[in-house]
């Protein structure tokens, strides 16, 4: 923790339940460009984040108060884009942790008894615009501690590495073929809520 400084860390102690975390995520700018992947440092610096770079920090913050900082992806298809997911244990329970510009694929309470559990309270919200259930898989959780060669919590280096990892490892099906072909469109109502965004690019 060396390399925050007392200003950071006071931020991160204060962080000191998953649900401080997720509105702290919430308060952050949205980071429209994917391609920075900023360590916890970088996001506490520039106050703004993606859905990797949220989940990124969101471990962080899980390590300082004793939870293994787990990361992993939800795998889409096209064109619909993943979603990267910070999770957490809570008394045999799973919960996550997002950033997220829209209304849903939000924060979950540690309520669920599994990953796979966890994933699908995520699928009748994964959606695009024309109405189609995109959410075909997840993937194996990435513990960050594993790159702390990387400095990856204070480096003012792109995680390009890790993003790489989370993308690579291991992913888990949810659905086979005739499940994908019998799927129903989200209703009207359902596609114009999905389309609440909470920051405007400037």
């Amino acid at each position: 923790m060396a390399d925050f400084n007392k200003n950071e860390l006071k931020i991160l102690q204060s962080l000191d339940t998953p649900a401080k975390i997720q509105d702290f995520v919430n308060s952050l700018e949205v980071n429209f460009d994917d391609s920075l992947y900023l360590s916890p440092k970088m996001v506490l610096k520039t106050k703004k984040a993606q859905c990797f770079e949220g989940a990124v920090f969101a471990a962080a913050a899980l390590r300082m108060h004793g939870f293994t900082p787990y990361i992993m992806m939800l795998v889409s298809e096209y064109p619909d884009e993943n979603h990267a997911l910070a999770v957490f244990k809570k008394d045999d329970f799973w919960g996550a942790i997002t950033k997220t510009n829209h209304a849903v694929l939000r924060y979950r309470e540690p309520v669920y008894a599994n990953i796979r559990e966890l994933v699908m309270s995520y699928f009748h919200e994964y959606f695009t615009d024309d109405g189609k259930k995109r959410l075909r898989g997840y993937s194996d959780l990435v513990d960050l501690s594993l790159f702390d060669y990387l400095g990856w919590m204070t480096t003012e280096k792109p995680l390009v590495k890790i993003a790489d990892v989370v993308t690579e490892t291991r992913h888990y099906a949810i659905l086979n073929d005739a499940q994908i072909k019998d799927l129903r469109k989200a209703d009207m109502i359902e596609i114009e809520a999905g389309k609440l965004v909470d920051k405007q690019k400037k």
